[in-house]
């Protein structure tokens, strides 16, 4: 069994791998030297090393790309996920955020590029049978392209909150889930939503889906 990693090995091994599904090669010494402030190259070699020692990578010293991450299913069927506590603020943000965790899925039930999973930390959303801990699978959208009765996520940084989507002639009507009147958006550019609600992911039984912070 792999030794445990420190958090620097972890956070150098997580990007080791998001880097590799996004770009299907490893990145160099000097990339991940870059990544994380890490001038000295010997340094970075040292922590691959280490990573290797542990037992979660091999290495061909000489090439500069030479390592092979052990134990990480790259197959083209499948995608990793990120799942955030919640969503950071701005697409820029989130695409930079630190996820944490990382699920891995079958493209066909993933979403489009972009998608993400919103780890639930309340009861606020129990009224339409959503629970603690449960995983809202966000698909992303852009300015005027939720679909008549999408259920949308606006908000950011911890305040999210969900509504049911609808057209009035040429303005936009979110309707709480919870009921109550609407909220009218006349100007489609002001619709600031941070994504659509796809999919809840749910352990049966209770308790909280495990986590894991490197893409498997």
């Amino acid at each position: 069994m792999p030794v445990p990693l420190n958090e620097l090995e972890r956070n150098i091994l997580d990007y080791m791998v998001r880097y590799l599904r996004s770009n299907t090669y490893q990145p160099s010494i000097r990339e991940i030297g870059e990544e994380f402030g890490i001038k000295s190259t010997k340094t970075v070699s040292e922590y691959l090393g280490a990573l290797a020692e542990k037992g979660y990578l091999e290495r061909d010293p000489s090439r500069s790309r030479g390592v092979r991450l052990l134990g990480v299913d790259l197959k083209p069927d499948a995608v990793s996920v990120p799942c955030f506590a919640q969503v950071p603020d701005g697409d820029a943000a989130r695409r930079a955020a630190e996820p944490e965790s990382q699920f891995t899925l079958d493209r066909r039930l993933s979403g489009p590029k972009g998608s993400y999973f919103l780890r639930v930390r309340g009861e606020q959303w129990r009224s339409i049978g959503i629970e603690p801990e449960d995983l809202l699978l966000v698909e992303p959208v852009g300015t005027g392209s939720p679909r008549e009765g999408d259920l949308v996520l606006q908000g950011r940084g911890g305040s999210e909150t969900l509504w049911r989507f609808s057209r009035r002639g040429s303005q936009y009507l979110l309707q709480p889930i919870t009921g109550g009147d609407p909220t009218v958006v006349d100007d489609p550019a002001s619709l600031d939503v941070a994504g659509r609600v796809t999919a809840i992911h749910r352990r049966l039984g209770g308790g909280r889906i495990p986590m894991s912070t490197t893409a498997h």
